[in-house]
């Protein structure tokens, strides 16, 4: 495992349904996708490379990597699972890391551990629990064989639209392991940007954390939730998954 490289993709474009150009938002001066990238810049990884498509509305995302000084891919829009799979294989990643654009929060420590376990364990897959860690902080690591596998099966537009889903709904192909978060936070933070309503509560946080600590973790966003709960009340009300629901209600069609 010594020799393969870990590249972490970020996947990433402009046109949210739900929040349209949510990853350019500026949070303390900057874009939100710049954040978010500038916080990975601690992970264990080789390479950083974003994720986005061929279209001119996407040419921001460009231009950001650049400033960041990380390498972009440019693939199809829909087809999510083709996109990562051919800026994996032009990178030449052997271990690849999941983040998502709109997880200005992620913590570089957690990442790091999921890396840590994935090189020194026999697993295919291993992600941060859905119901154990809060929305915004989810990390994802697999193999690039896995990645294939998911690339040339999957099928359904759920499957093709989000990267994983053929890999985790399939326990009998792969080897996976989900990490659990000591307490159950997923039902008392929310950290992701998918809605208006989420964006006062990232920036509270930045308010707060970033002039005490700029790479904080979400132990500090835990310790703030404690002393101000009311605050991270107001974002509470959406779902975790609602993309993939809305993939899922594609299958059905």
């Amino acid at each position: 495992m010594k020799d393969k490289k870990i590249i972490l993709i970020i996947q990433a474009r402009t046109d949210s349904k739900r929040f349209p150009k949510k990853i350019l938002t500026e949070i303390n001066g900057k874009p939100l996708l710049w954040w978010v990238v500038t916080r990975l810049k601690k992970v264990n990884c080789d390479e950083i490379i974003v994720s986005t498509t061929k279209r001119n509305i996407d040419k921001p995302i460009i231009e950001i990597s650049k400033q960041c000084n990380v390498k972009y891919f440019k693939g199809k829009k829909y087809d999510v699972l083709d996109r990562y799979y051919k800026t994996a294989k032009k990178f030449q990643g052997d271990i690849i890391v999941r983040i998502t654009a709109d997880c200005p929060i992620i913590d570089y420590k957690i990442i790091n551990t999921v890396i840590k376990k994935f090189i020194t364990q026999k697993y295919d897959y291993i992600a941060t629990d859905d119901y154990s860690f809060p929305k915004g902080v989810d990390t994802e690591c697999f193999s690039i064989n896995s990645l294939e596998k998911a690339w040339k099966n999957a099928r359904l537009k759920s499957e093709r639209e989000h990267v994983t889903p053929f890999i985790w709904k399939n326990g009998k192909k792969f080897k996976i392991l989900k990490i659990k978060n000591k307490e159950n936070l997923n039902n008392k933070i929310r950290l992701v940007v998918d809605h208006k309503e989420d964006l006062p509560i990232i920036k509270f946080i930045f308010s707060k954390l970033v002039p005490i600590k700029s790479n904080f973790t979400l132990n500090d966003v835990i310790l703030l939730y404690k002393k101000y709960p009311k605050k991270f009340e107001k974002n509470m009300k959406f779902a975790s998954n609602e993309g993939y629901e809305i993939s899922l209600k594609k299958d059905k069609k």
